[in-house]
C-alpha cells in the first residue's frame, strides 16, 4: 500500500492559537485578621448590649454591687438607701443615689464623710478615666460634706483607702453645671485651728443671661477670730457650653472686709482666673492672722490687686494701696513648700510717713490713730515708756517661710530726713533676718543687719547698724540747729545682742557697744558754747558780734559700754580748739533713765567759765536739761563768799579756768576705742574719762558704798 502524501502547508496559514495561562490560586483573608475583627465586632457588640442593659434598666440592679465594691475599696462603708442608678446617657456615665451616705474612717470619730437625700451627676467617662476628672452635670439635694484633718494634719476624710495612709490634698474635680440646694460643707484642721461651715443654695435667674446662681453663705473660726463669708457663682449661657463663670465673694474677719471678683474658667477651677481682690481694714495684721501668717501691724489700709492661681501658687499681682499715710504697691505671693508656706513679695513706697512705720516695730496702730505721735510713749509705774513691749508671735513664725523686697523713696519726718530705704527680708524655720536694712539720712547712709532668732527662747536679736560719716549741720538742722557754717560730720555704730520677745525686753538685756564718731571740723560756736557753759567766751563773742565764728573740732567720741541692759559712758571725749568736752553717766534700757553729765576744761584761761556740768536726765520719752547744776550754784555761792569779804572783783576768781585741760590723742578716739585706751596728745593715760561705770569713778569723788548706791537708783532697784 503506498504510502499516502502529506499535502503541503500553506506559508500563510497561521499557527493554532496557544492555550490561555493558569489563573494565579486565590489568597483568602489573614486568619488572625479575621479574629481581630470578630473580637472588636464582638466587644462592641458586647458593649452595645451592656450600654443597651444599663440604659434600659438604669442599671438599678448594680446597687448591691455598688455598695460592696465602693466599700471595699474607699474601706469606708457605702450605702444607698433609695434609688440608684449607674448607666451612660449616652456616653457620659449617668450617677444617681437617693439616701448615699458614705461614712468617715474611724480616726475621725464617726459620723459620715458625705449625706445627700439626692446625688445627681453626669461624669465625662473618658477624662474621668484618662484625664481631669470632669462632672458635666451636679445636683445635690440635702448634702452634707464633712472634710476634716486629723490633730497632727496627716490623715483626712477625702483620702480612701488605707484610713491610716498620709492625706492627699484636696483635688476639687471639674464641674460645669450645678444645682444644689439645702446642702452645706464642713471644714476642719485642729492644727491650724480653722473651722467652717458653707451653705449652698441655687436660685434660678429671670433673666435670659444667666443660666442659674448657686449662691453660698458661711461663717467659722481661724486661729480663734470669727468670721464670715457670702458669694454666689454666677452662670453665664456661655458657662453652659464649658465658658467661663462670674465669681462674687465677701469676706469679713475681725475687722476687715474683703471682696473678690471676676470669672474662673469653670465653676469650681481656680487655676488660669481673673480676679480682682479689694480689701480694707483696721489693721492687716489681723487679716493675714486668719491664715497663719504674721506680718507687721499697720494702721487703717484699703488694697486693691489681681489675683490668680498657677499650680499650688497663688499670686496677687498689680497691688496698689494705703496704709495710713502712706502708700504701697508691687506684688506677691503665697503657696505651699513643705514643710510651711512660703511667701515672697516685692513691694515699693512713694512716700512713707514715719508714723507708719512705728507699727512695724511693736507700737499700737490703734493709739496711734488716736494719738498720733504721742501714742508711742506709755506709762510704767508711773514713768514713761517708749520702747514697745508688744511680743513677736513665736507660734505664727513657725507656720511660714518668707522673702520680701521693700524700697522706700522718701520719709516723711518732721526732724531727721530720710529716704531711700531698702529692705531685705528673710524667714526661714523662725530666723527672721532684716539684710540689708539700709537708708540715707542727712545725706550720709545708715547700713543695718539685724538677725531675730526665734528658733531660741526667748527670742534671740542681733543688732549691727552703721551710720557712714554724716554732715552734722544737716543731721542737726532738723532738730532747730542753723546748718550753715557747720562743716563737722558724724559716722556711728551699734553692735549689741540682746534676748526678749519684744524691743524692750530685747534691749534691756543686751549687752555691746554704741559708738558716736566725729572727725575734724567746724561748729558754729553757738551751737556748742552753751553746752560748755563757758559764759565768758559766750557774752564775749554775742557782744562782739562774733557769735557765728567756727569753732574748731578736732576729734570726738562719745562710746557707751552696754551690759545687761545698762549703756555706761566709755568714754565721752571731745577735743576742740579751746576746750576738752568730758561726760559721765549712761542710761538704762530696763528703766529709760537718762543720767548723764557734760562739763567742758578750758585748754585756755577763760575768764566767767562755769566750769559745771550739764545735766541730761528724766527718761527716753521725757528727756530733762539741768544747766545749773549744783557745781555751778556752789562757786556762785563761793564767789558771793569772796565778794562779800573782799571786793566784788574778787568774787569772780570763782570762775576763773586757769586753762589746764590735756588736749586728746585722736587715734583712739577715731578708732572708737574705750576709755582705758585714751591718751592724751602726750602718750599718757587719761584719767578723767571715767572706766566705762554709771557711778561715780576714778576721780577720787565717791566712797565705794556710794558708787554702788548711785548705781542701783540709776538701774531702778531702788
Amino acid at each position: 500500500m503506498a504510502d499516502r502524501e502529506v499535502p503541503p502547508v500553506a506559508d500563510d496559514v497561521p499557527p493554532p492559537p496557544a492555550a490561555p495561562p493558569a489563573a494565579p490560586p486565590r489568597r483568602g483573608r489573614p486568619r488572625w485578621l479575621t479574629i481581630l475583627l470578630r473580637v472588636v465586632l464582638g466587644i462592641f457588640v458586647a458593649l452595645f448590649l451592656v450600654w443597651a442593659i444599663l440604659f434600659i434598666t438604669k442599671g438599678r440592679f448594680l446597687k448591691p454591687t455598688f455598695e460592696k465594691i465602693a466599700s471595699s475599696s474607699a474601706e469606708r462603708q457605702v450605702r444607698v438607701a433609695g434609688d440608684f442608678q449607674f448607666y451612660f446617657n449616652p456616653i457620659n456615665l449617668k450617677f444617681l443615689a437617693e439616701g448615699l451616705t458614705v461614712s468617715n474612717p474611724a480616726w475621725a470619730g464617726g459620723g459620715n464623710f458625705l449625706e445627700a437625700r439626692k446625688f445627681d451627676s453626669q461624669i465625662a467617662t473618658f477624662t474621668f478615666l484618662f484625664g481631669k476628672r470632669r462632672i458635666n452635670w451636679l445636683g445635690l439635694d440635702g448634702a452634707r460634706v464633712d472634710l476634716a484633718w486629723d490633730a497632727d494634719h496627716r490623715r483626712n476624710t477625702w483620702t480612701f483607702g488605707d484610713p491610716n495612709a498620709k492625706g492627699e490634698p484636696f483635688d476639687m474635680p471639674v464641674i460645669r453645671q450645678a444645682a444644689v440646694s439645702n446642702s452645706g460643707l464642713r471644714y476642719s484642721d485642729p492644727s491650724m485651728r480653722i473651722l467652717a461651715n458653707v451653705r449652698f443654695r441655687t436660685v434660678e435667674a429671670r433673666d435670659s443671661k444667666v443660666a442659674n446662681a448657686v449662691r453660698f453663705d458661711g461663717d467659722g473660726r481661724a486661729r480663734g477670730i470669727p468670721f464670715t463669708l457670702t458669694g454666689a457663682l454666677l452662670s453665664p449661657n456661655a458657662a453652659l457650653a464649658g465658658g467661663r463663670t462670674q465669681l462674687a465673694l465677701t469676706v469679713r474677719a475681725v475687722d476687715a472686709v474683703g471682696t473678690v471678683t471676676g470669672t474662673l474658667p469653670e465653676p469650681t477651677v481656680i487655676e488660669g482666673s481673673d480676679l480682682k481682690v479689694d480689701l480694707r481694714g483696721r489693721n492687716l495684721a489681723n487679716l493675714f492672722e486668719v491664715f497663719g501668717l504674721t506680718v507687721p501691724d499697720t494702721r487703717r489700709y484699703h488694697l486693691a490687686s489681681a489675683l490668680t492661681k498657677r499650680g499650688e501658687e497663688w499670686r496677687f499681682t498689680g497691688l496698689r494701696g494705703t496704709f495710713g499715710e502712706s502708700d504701697l504697691s508691687g506684688a506677691f505671693s503665697v503657696f505651699q513648700r513643705e514643710p510651711r508656706m512660703y511667701l515672697t513679695a516685692d513691694l515699693a513706697t512713694r512716700r512713707l510717713d514715719m508714723i507708719d512705720v512705728a507699727p512695724f516695730i511693736g507700737y499700737n496702730p490703734d493709739r496711734l490713730d488716736k494719738q498720733g505721735k504721742s501714742g508711742t510713749v506709755t506709762r510704767v509705774g508711773g514713768t514713761p515708756r517708749l520702747l514697745p513691749d508688744t511680743p513677736l508671735n513665736v507660734e505664727a513664725l513657725k507656720n511660714f517661710d518668707a522673702k520680701v523686697n521693700w524700697t522706700v523713696r522718701q520719709v516723711r519726718s518732721e526732724n531727721v530726713p530720710i529716704s531711700n530705704i531698702k529692705l531685705g527680708l528673710s524667714l526661714e524655720d523662725r530666723l527672721l533676718k532684716l539684710s540689708p536694712l539700709n537708708f540715707t539720712m542727712a545725706r550720709g547712709t545708715v547700713l543695718s543687719d539685724i538677725s531675730i532668732n526665734a528658733r531660741r527662747a526667748p527670742v534671740f536679736t542681733d543688732y549691727d547698724i552703721r551710720l557712714t560719716p554724716t554732715p552734722m549741720g544737716k543731721l542737726l538742722a532738723g532738730f532747730g540747729v542753723a546748718e550753715a557754717g557747720t562743716s563737722g560730720t558724724i559716722s556711728a555704730r551699734v553692735k549689741m545682742t540682746g534676748s526678749g520677745n519684744s524691743v524692750h525686753d530685747s534691749l534691756a538685756s543686751s549687752n555691746g557697744r554704741i559708738a558716736f564718731i566725729m572727725p575734724k571740723g567746724t561748729f558754729w560756736t553757738r551751737n556748742i558754747q552753751l553746752s560748755e557753759i563757758d559764759v565768758g567766751t559766750f557774752v564775749q563773742k554775742m557782744f562782739e558780734d562774733k557769735l557765728k565764728e567756727p569753732v574748731q573740732i578736732n576729734c570726738g567720741l562719745i562710746g557707751f559700754t552696754v551690759r545687761n541692759g545698762v549703756a555706761a559712758a566709755d568714754p565721752i571725749l571731745i577735743d576742740t580748739q579751746k576746750n576738752v568736752m568730758l561726760g559721765r553717766g549712761g542710761f538704762s534700757f530696763k528703766t529709760e533713765a537718762i543720767d548723764l553729765a557734760f562739763r567742758a576744761d578750758s585748754k585756755k584761761f577763760s575768764l566767767f567759765a562755769g566750769q559745771s556740768p550739764v545735766g541730761i536726765n528724766g527718761y527716753f520719752a521725757e528727756p530733762g536739761f539741768d544747766v545749773i547744776s549744783p557745781e555751778l550754784v556752789g562757786r556762785a555761792g563761793i564767789g558771793l563768799g569772796l565778794a562779800a569779804v573782799a571786793t566784788p572783783i574778787g568774787g569772780l576768781l570763782a570762775f576763773v579756768d586757769v586753762g589746764d585741760a590735756k588736749s586728746a590723742a585722736c587715734g583712739p578716739i577715731l578708732a572708737g576705742a574705750t576709755a582705758k585706751a585714751q591718751r592724751t596728745t602726750k602718750g599718757k593715760p587719761r584719767d578723767d574719762v571715767g572706766a566705762g561705770t554709771t557711778s561715780k569713778d576714778e576721780d577720787g569723788k565717791g566712797s565705794r558704798e556710794e558708787k554702788k548706791t548711785q548705781r542701783k537708783k540709776f538701774l531702778g532697784i531702788f
